[in-house]
């Protein structure tokens, strides 16, 4: 790869080539704006919204939008775009993802690619993985956006219903992901159009797009109500699998030998899951008195079984969730942050609670879901900005069809990346880092230890304890410092050890950070926390509390930075943040992003990995092969390897495990294909209801539907009407349509009788129903009636569906013993199951048509389809349902839509007497 980038050079350098023309015409026509005043400036985005009018395009305009927001920025919050900001925002506007390293700007970035497309009227989205980053954000940049002439939203959690409405039609529109994510579902289960907030899903711009785009990429979002099923089962299933015997697999453990293992489960670490065996199965029939635990009739016991040995054998506290106050809660294995709220899905959640002897939580009912992939998917445009992102550069063009390109840092990287070291042991491993640290620390070189889990962080935390190094220790479980420890980590002589929470968010700049130390200052000085929070927010506001605690962090931050610079120059002479990864992630953007915390804009740094052949990825990808290396070379325990060869072996290795986390999002996305693509009939099916289409029409056609298929059954394929099973078509009428209809024919009319007058003699009956029925009701009524009762039977039924595709896809899997592809079974039986729903949605429409009674004199009640109780998020693990939930409890605010449907707010209607 090396000799063919030599040759012809990468295609980020190609792509950097081509729109350096467009950046220089933007430097050119800065000058031109910087000789205007505000007012003029302000006034150009009227001149460009009316070039776009008479036909020029976007990409016609850029020059001059970008070099408009380029002066606005300088003006408004002293901010200058750098040439290599005006690549990224041609990059983003071009529909892809630009690659920045830390400290390169990307929050400015966006501006340019934001207001550029807002120009067009239809809406721009800014998406970012937290609501403080959305809020700073939409407040910092919105006062660009602002002076300029256009509106900004801001959709974070506790917006209310009206305030989201008003967001989403606001030019731009800053949010997180899963805001935006819940948005759409809850728009596609109101009873009414006025009670949706978005609009056409236009332009993205995803914030860390790495990490919503891949790392989220198996989570679906899910509105769930609450389910009755019994708890019980699961502390019955914990005490049974409390008794089993287990055997891990290695690497050179095959399927063949299982019936050899001599234990009851096996832990395959791989493949992150745990397999009940015959001896299991055996004590599991005894245990809990049944035949054959194989049985359909047992497959609600079998899935517990497995989800109380997963529990057991999989997953680890302090490493994939920790106990707080009563409590399981998810640690996020990509950024080591406790994910609040989040519960595993498919009953594992509730086997981890069992093992940990706290409150086992019920389970819930499925009423809404999409995926992270396809609902970004839903975008005309999509693009988006991190520092790590060429290494999955595949799977963002197979997915989402977009682009990488890497983005030139603004100043030379001058970060040294040493080659891994690696050691026989661990306990050698740590001993290095340990001497290492001591060696940096001596000449007061600030380092950033990284590591894969809370367990090592707090052994590294005794380690240095012991040699009386002042450290900080930053994991979960310490997770309110997080930004705080990272923001000083930069310090001359700081010494920090973090999880992968530390890949990202703050910037860590050399000497300190004057912000953090400003707000220290403040609190000391008894200042309330809300009022330090608004103190550096850009919000506009005539508080003068706010005012005066700005002017105060404005002036503590000043001092303090003048402190920082003369620190600064201290710790760049002692060669900067060094970065020591003690293991390699399964993904190599991980490591990535540890060392990329190291060098911004230009700083000197150092980055190396300590690893250990005891580490899990050198464990269970060859490790034992290079242990008998070592040993074969007499090599001893804390004698290092340094070998490129290694290194080279371990990166392959990631390779190998990206390759395979990349095919289970793959399979993920074939499966919820097949489930979008079902999902947008009916949405688009809802949508029209919405819209106030008349369904008069459309009902009248699911009954010509419903009365071809009685009379086909009646029929059967004879010839003969006197074969005909009128008893049968008799019973059908009057259970789908309510009509009392006898079919008695004499031998004459029988002769004559063809099927065509038979289902005209049907529906001649059923228009005469439905025009009785608009009689007594009124047609007024009756449009109503109808829209309430098609959206009643198609939510319903849709619900029922997810729960029944998803038992589907739990058992598909198995159809591969039998040499047919799951996937492929998936689609068919799913089409039929589909094709059923649709069915059932017109018998159940059709009959509540044909008898609804409508009381007089009384207002239609508005009932609100499929009220929501909770939201979460889930990641599934290649079709095996190991997958994680956010729950949110359902709160109806004041100013929300009455949940009793009637179409006024809450507290004007059921809440009027709270």
């Amino acid at each position: 790869m090396g000799l063919i980038e030599t040759l012809f050079g990468n295609t980020s350098k190609k792509e950097i080539k081509r729109i350096i023309p467009l950046v220089t015409s933007v430097s050119e026509l800065s000058q031109k704006y910087k000789a205007m005043t505000d007012e003029e400036l302000k006034a150009t985005t009227p001149l460009l919204k009316e070039r776009l009018e008479k036909g020029e395009t976007l990409d016609d305009i850029l020059p001059d939008a970008f070099a408009v927001v380029r002066e606005a920025a300088l003006r408004v919050i002293g901010l200058y775009h750098y040439d290599v900001q005006i690549m990224g925002g041609i990059i983003l506007h071009q529909g892809r993802i630009a690659e920045m390293k830390t400290g390169e700007g990307k929050t400015l970035v966006a501006t340019l690619a934001a207001y550029l497309n807002a120009l067009s009227g239809k809406g721009v989205h800014i998406i970012t993985v937290n609501d403080y980053l959305a809020k700073r954000d939409s407040e910092w940049m919105g006062k660009v956006y602002r002076f300029l002439g256009l509106s900004v939203g801001l959709v974070i959690h506790g917006v209310e219903n009206d305030d989201r409405k008003n967001a989403y039609n606001c030019d731009i529109t800053y949010g997180t992901n899963n805001e935006f994510g819940f948005d759409y579902l809850r728009d596609n289960m109101v009873a009414y159009k006025e009670q949706m907030v978005q609009r056409k899903h236009n332009f993205a711009i995803v914030d860390e797009v790495d990490s919503i785009l891949i790392d989220e990429a198996r989570t679906p979002l899910i509105i769930s109500g609450a389910s009755d099923k019994s708890t019980d089962m699961y502390a019955k299933a914990d005490l049974f699998a409390k008794k089993l015997t287990f055997t891990k697999m290695t690497e050179m453990d095959t399927k063949e030998n299982y019936d050899e293992i001599d234990s009851d489960y096996i832990i395959d670490e791989k493949a992150k899951n745990a397999i009940l065996l015959k001896g299991g199965m055996k004590k599991a029939e005894e245990y809990f008195n049944v035949e054959n635990i194989s049985d359909a009739v047992n497959s609600e016991l079998f899935h517990h079984i497995n989800q109380a040995i997963k529990a057991h054998g999989i997953m680890h506290r302090d490493i994939d969730y920790v106990v707080k106050d009563g409590e399981v809660i998810i640690v996020d294995e990509f950024t080591g942050r406790l994910m609040f709220g989040r519960r595993y899905n498919q009953g594992l959640h509730q086997a981890i609670e069992a093992k940990e002897n706290v409150k086992v939580e019920s389970e819930s009912k499925t009423l809404a879901t999409i995926t992270f992939q396809n609902y970004f998917r839903l975008y005309n445009k999509l693009s988006g900005m991190t520092g790590t992102a060429l290494t999955e550069q595949d799977e963002f063009q197979h997915i989402y069809k977009l682009d990488v390109v890497e983005i030139p840092t603004n100043k030379p990287l001058s970060r040294l990346d040493s080659p891994d070291i690696i050691y026989k042991t661990e306990v050698a491993k740590f001993n290095a880092v340990i001497e290492q640290i001591k060696e940096c620390n001596e000449i007061g070189q600030p380092v950033l230890v990284g590591t894969v889990s809370i367990e090592k962080s707090e052994i590294l935390g005794q380690m240095l304890k012991k040699e009386n190094i002042k450290h900080c220790v930053l994991n979960a479980k310490y997770h309110e410092k997080e930004a705080e420890i990272i923001a000083q980590a930069g310090k001359f002589g700081a010494v920090t050890i973090a999880t992968n929470m530390a890949g990202r968010g703050t910037d860590i700049i050399l000497g300190g950070n004057s912000e953090y130390m400003a707000k220290a200052e403040m609190r000391k000085q008894g200042i309330e926390e809300w009022l330090i929070a608004e103190a550096t927010g850009f919000a506009e506001t005539d508080n003068s509390d706010i005012n005066d605690a700005r002017a105060m962090f404005s002036e503590l931050s000043s001092k303090y930075k003048k402190e920082i610079d003369v620190e600064s120059k201290k710790v760049t002479d002692a060669g900067g943040l060094y970065i020591i990864g003690t293991e390699r992630h399964e993904s190599r953007r991980i490591d990535n992003q540890l060392r990329g915390r190291a060098g911004r804009q230009g700083d000197p740094g150092k980055s190396r990995f300590y690893l250990s052949l005891e580490d899990d990825l050198m464990r269970l990808f060859g490790g034992e092969r290079v242990y008998n290396v070592m040993n074969s070379l007499g090599v001893e325990e804390d004698q290092p390897i340094e070998a490129k060869i290694l290194s080279s072996s371990i990166e392959s290795a990631q390779k190998k495990i990206e390759g395979i986390n990349f095919e289970r999002r793959k399979n993920v996305l074939k499966y919820d294909d097949v489930m979008n693509q079902q999902r947008n009939v009916i949405y688009s099916q809802r949508k029209k209801v919405l819209d106030g289409e008349n369904l008069k029409e459309t009902i009248t056609k699911m009954a010509e539907d419903l009365c071809d298929n009685v009379v086909a059954q009646c029929i059967a394929g004879q010839e003969y009407a006197e074969n005909w099973d009128f008893l049968s078509l008799s019973a059908n009428v009057a259970d789908l349509f309510t009509l009392s209809m006898d079919f008695k024919f004499t031998e004459d009319e029988l002769s004559v009788l063809r099927s065509d007058s038979l289902k005209e003699m049907i529906m001649t009956e059923i228009n005469n129903r439905y025009a009785a029925q608009e009689e007594l009701n009124t047609p007024e009524i009756m449009r109503e009636v109808e829209r309430m009762l098609l959206l009643r039977a198609v939510d319903s039924h849709w619900m029922d569906h997810i729960d029944a595709m998803d038992d589907l896809r739990e058992g598909i899997g198995l159809r591969a013993y039998a040499q047919r592809d799951p996937v492929v079974e998936y689609r068919f039986e799913s089409y039929d199951m589909f094709e059923g729903m649709v069915d059932a949605i017109k018998e159940e429409t059709v009959r509540n048509i044909l008898s609804v009674v409508v009381k007089k004199n009384e207002e239609v009640k508005r009932t609100q389809v499929a009220r929501p109780l909770s939201e979460h998020y889930a990641s599934e693990d290649d079709g095996k349902k190991v997958s994680t939930t956010v729950t949110k409890k359902a709160k109806v605010g004041r100013n929300d839509p009455c949940p009793c449907g009637s179409g006024k707010k809450y507290k004007k209607c059921c809440g009027q007497d709270e």
